[in-house]
C-alpha cells in the first residue's frame, strides 16, 4: 500500500462515549477522525424517550441531547467520517512507506512502541492510525413481542435506572430472570406503586440474595411460567398480556412502563480477536479504557463495568483520550 496519512488516533463510534473522546481530542491539539457508519450521531441515546439524569440538562430527549453532543464537536472542527470499519489490522510501517501486517501475539506485545493499526471500511476505504478508540456500544436485546417497538420510548424502556423515575407511583413490569431484571425491580419498587416480574420459569436465575429480597418486597409480585405475548396501548403503554406456559391462560396485566431486560450485546465484533473480553463479550478494560492490545482503548458501553449510563460513557471518552496521549509520548 501506498504512503498515506497516519492519525494519532480514531474513535470508532459517536454516542456519547465517541464524541466525548473527539471533544477531549480536538482540545489535546491530536490528529484525529471520528468514524460512524450511521449519518446520525449519537448512539441508542437516539431512541432514548427522554434523558432526565444527565446534569445540566434535565428534560431533553435523547435526540436533543444528542444534538447538544454534536454541535459542541463541530465547535471544535471535529471530524466525522461515515464509514462502517469491518477489520482492523495490527502492523508496521516499513522502510519504503508500506503497510505490513504483523501478530503481535506472535511478536511479543514488547515490541510493538511503532504499532500501526489499518482500518477498513465495507467500502474498501483504509485509515492508518496509532491509536484506536472503541467505543461502537451495546444493544440491548429485545423481546420481540407486539408492541414493543410501537411503543419503545412512551413506556417500553431497557434501562430502569435510566427512565425508572418516569413511572414514578405508577404499575410497572419487567420481564426477565436474571440479575439485571431482579435488580431493575427492586430499583422500581422504590418509585413505583407495584411492580410484576414477568419470567418464563418457575424459578430465578438470579442470585438467591436478590430473589429473596425481590420477595420480601411487598410491592413487587413475581409471575412465574408466564411469557410476555403483547404490548398495548393507545399513546402510551396501558397493558402487557401474558400466557401460562403450563396451562395456556392468558393475563392481561394494566401497568403504563414495561422494563425488558434479558441482556445486553456489546458490539464487540471488530475487537473480540484483538482484546481480551470478558463470558459476555464485553472489553475488559478498566477506567482508564486501556485493554490487553497496546494502542486500543474501550470507552462506554462496549467496555466492563457496574454502570452503562451517558454520564459514564462520556467519562470514558474523556479518560480514553488522557491515555491515548500518555501511549504516544510513552509517558504512563
Amino acid at each position: 500500500m501506498e504512503s498515506m496519512k497516519i492519525y494519532d488516533t480514531v474513535i470508532i463510534g459517536s454516542g456519547p462515549a465517541g464524541m466525548s473522546a473527539a471533544i477531549y481530542a480536538a482540545r489535546a491539539e491530536l490528529d484525529f477522525c471520528i468514524i460512524e457508519k450511521s449519518y446520525a450521531s449519537g448512539g441508542q441515546v437516539l431512541s432514548t424517550y427522554e434523558v432526565d439524569n444527565y446534569p445540566g440538562l434535565p428534560g431533553l430527549s435523547g435526540g436533543e441531547l444528542s444534538d447538544h453532543f454534536k454541535k459542541h464537536c463541530d465547535k471544535l472542527g471535529c471530524p466525522f467520517i461515515t464509514a462502517d470499519i469491518v477489520d482492523i489490522t495490527p502492523g508496521r510501517i516499513a522502510p519504503n512507506g508500506f503497510f505490513n501486517e504483523i501478530n503481535p501475539a506472535k511478536e511479543g506485545l514488547d515490541s510493538v512502541n511503532d504499532l500501526i493499526f489499518m482500518l477498513t471500511s465495507t467500502e474498501g476505504e483504509a485509515f492508518l492510525t496509532k491509536t484506536v478508540i472503541a467505543a461502537t456500544g451495546a444493544s440491548h436485546k429485545k423481546a420481540g413481542i407486539d408492541g414493543e417497538d410501537d411503543f419503545a420510548g412512551v413506556g417500553v424502556s431497557y434501562c430502569a435506572t435510566c427512565d425508572g423515575a418516569f413511572f414514578r407511583k405508577k404499575d410497572t413490569a419487567v420481564i426477565g430472570g436474571g440479575d439485571v431484571a431482579l435488580e431493575d425491580a427492586i430499583f422500581l419498587s422504590r418509585l413505583c406503586n407495584k411492580v410484576y416480574i414477568i419470567h418464563r420459569r418457575d424459578t430465578f436465575r438470579a442470585a438467591k440474595s436478590l430473589v429473596s429480597k425481590a420477595d420480601a418486597i411487598d410491592n413487587i409480585e413475581f409471575v412465574f411460567d408466564s411469557v410476555s405475548k403483547s404490548i398495548s396501548g393507545t399513546t402510551n403503554v396501558e397493558a402487557l398480556t401474558v400466557k401460562n406456559v403450563i396451562n395456556g391462560a392468558e393475563r392481561t396485566i394494566p401497568v403504563s412502563g414495561v422494563f425488558i431486560a434479558i441482556g445486553i450485546t456489546p458490539a464487540t465484533g471488530l475487537f473480540s480477536s484483538l482484546v481480551a473480553c470478558d463470558e459476555a463479550g464485553y472489553v475488559i478494560a478498566d477506567e482508564s479504557g486501556k485493554t490487553s492490545m497496546p494502542g486500543i482503548f474501550a470507552a462506554g458501553d462496549i467496555r466492563r463495568k457496574p454502570l452503562r449510563q451517558i454520564i459514564t460513557a462520556a467519562a470514558d471518552g474523556a479518560n480514553c483520550i488522557t491515555s491515548v496521549e500518555g501511549y504516544l509520548t510513552k509517558s504512563f
